[in-house]
């Protein structure tokens, strides 16, 4: 058994002890209102209850981390070498195409982030998505850690415990220097660029990355991918600036519905004549066809007997929401069991878990996506459920309150783990949590901190 709900429970008390610790709340949400933690313009939900983990915890979700990292570095590889393996797999030919350019370096997924639900009681994870292209909410973890600065709650638990956060800055940065290191066209002192269409962007992590590539003597700008030149030799900004690395950051649906605004910076990839860190590969972790792909039997036959017993005991099973691959009656039938995804958008957009709906609202969701009805393939999965914690219900509008007047309500959360990994190396945890079936930004859902006790 984990520590974990021990420390929940002890902070908690003490946050009653201090009679709700009003005025801490109001600094932490103060704090997180005048940060940079905006998401598509808001400014992301906080809660005053952190996600504290043991050493325990820490080393389950680092072994599941760098162990799903190395089986997919093995199907990336075996897609780019193996025609016929290939054929697992349904992208949009334009996107196959980029999949197999030569990205000039060893290294396969530079970042990434897996969520996963995880039951702490027994530390047995289930695997909800993967994020490779776009991944993000490293500048959410460092706000909601920095906004409890002036918390007495947080003070005394730290008296009585040694607590840490994770780097998800300038850990992130040195390992993609690392990476440019070992490009074949590398070039003394790169100018780097960030690069994504940036009306999707989150921009106010984009600007604290750009600050921490010159705090390591890197010079980095922001672009959208629509405005960037190519004169066949040099890809240039708008600004005229040289660009010689791209952290890539356009997620492989955002490039499609901008295809032909984007030829400059397709063309320097195709060419060879700027680096892309986080090659189009990643596309392969980043559509959730991999869910499928990773209980192939297919890719049974390159994994080891270990592996592939790993797989099976996280992977829901997954499948197109298609007459030919399940019975859609039995789908129907059954609400609370599946949960119905699309293939490659993020931010858990279109996401519908049966739970959430009565049998008549389930039944117009399953015709309005089964056998591509939407104009796009959908999956369906097994719905895995989170592990729930009790959480303090935010308010949002707690700088409204006079002291002893704002509410007070514990309720129990479920909870979102998303393990960073960076170059393969685990790195933190991203936390959300939400009272509902499906735990997502779209929905308000908030992010705790993370803490690392003892």
């Amino acid at each position: 058994m984990t520590k974990n709900a021990e420390y929940t429970e002890e902070y908690l008390q003490i946050v009653r002890d201090l009679d709700g610790d009003q005025q801490g709340r109001r600094a932490a949400r103060c704090f997180v209102q005048n940060s940079n933690a905006v998401l598509f313009d808001k400014v992301v939900t906080s809660t005053y209850v952190p996600r504290f983990y043991d050493k325990q915890t820490y080393e389950a979700f680092k072994y599941t981390a760098e162990t799903t990292h190395g089986i997919l570095c093995k199907v990336i590889q075996h897609y780019l070498d193996d025609p016929e393996y290939r054929t697992i797999f349904d992208y949009d030919p334009r996107i196959a195409e980029l999949i197999l350019l030569d990205r000039g370096y060893p290294d396969y997924i530079p970042i990434m982030r897996m969520d996963v639900f995880t039951n702490e009681d027994t530390l047995e994870c289930g695997f909800i998505e993967f994020n490779s292209d776009g991944t993000s909410g490293m500048t959410e973890d460092r706000t909601m850690n920095r906004s409890f600065t002036g918390s007495r709650a947080m003070a005394e638990f730290k008296r009585r415990h040694e607590v840490r956060s994770s780097d998800l800055f300038d850990a992130l940065v040195e390992e993609l220097i690392a990476i440019y290191s070992r490009y074949e066209r590398k070039v003394e002192n790169p100018h780097w660029a960030m690069v994504d269409y940036l009306e999707m962007a989150t921009m106010g992590e984009f600007h604290e990355y750009c600050r921490c590539f010159a705090e390591h003597g890197v010079d980095c700008s922001i672009y959208d991918a629509r405005d960037l030149v190519y004169d066949g030799k040099e890809l240039r900004g708008p600004d005229g600036v040289r660009i010689d690395a791209i952290w890539r950051r356009t997620v492989s649906n955002d490039l499609l519905n901008h295809w032909d605004e984007s030829t400059a910076y397709l063309d320097a990839v195709r060419d060879g004549n700027v680096a892309l860190i986080g090659s189009f590969a990643g596309h392969i972790v980043h559509d959730k066809q991999i869910f499928e792909a990773l209980r192939n039997p297919k890719t049974h036959e390159f994994l080891t007997p270990e592996e592939v017993e790993f797989v099976k005991a996280r992977v829901p099973q997954t499948c197109f929401l298609d007459s030919q691959f399940i019975d859609i009656d039995e789908v129907r039938a059954n609400k609370d069991k599946w949960i119905i995804k699309p293939t490659d958008h993020y931010g858990s957009s279109d996401v519908f878990a049966g739970l959430m709906y009565s049998q008549e609202e389930w039944n117009e969701i399953v015709d309005r996506y089964a056998n591509s009805a939407a104009g796009e393939p959908f999956l369906v999965q097994t719905y895995l459920y989170p592990h729930r914690t009790q959480q303090l219900v935010p308010c949002r509008d707690i700088l409204s309150y006079e002291d002893g007047e704002a509410p007070f309500e514990i309720k129990p959360y479920g909870n979102l783990n998303g393990l960073y990994l960076f170059n393969g190396k685990f790195a933190g945890v991203f936390s959300r949590m939400g009272p509902n079936a499906v735990i997502s930004e779209l929905r308000g859902d908030p992010v705790a901190a993370t803490m690392w006790v003892d």
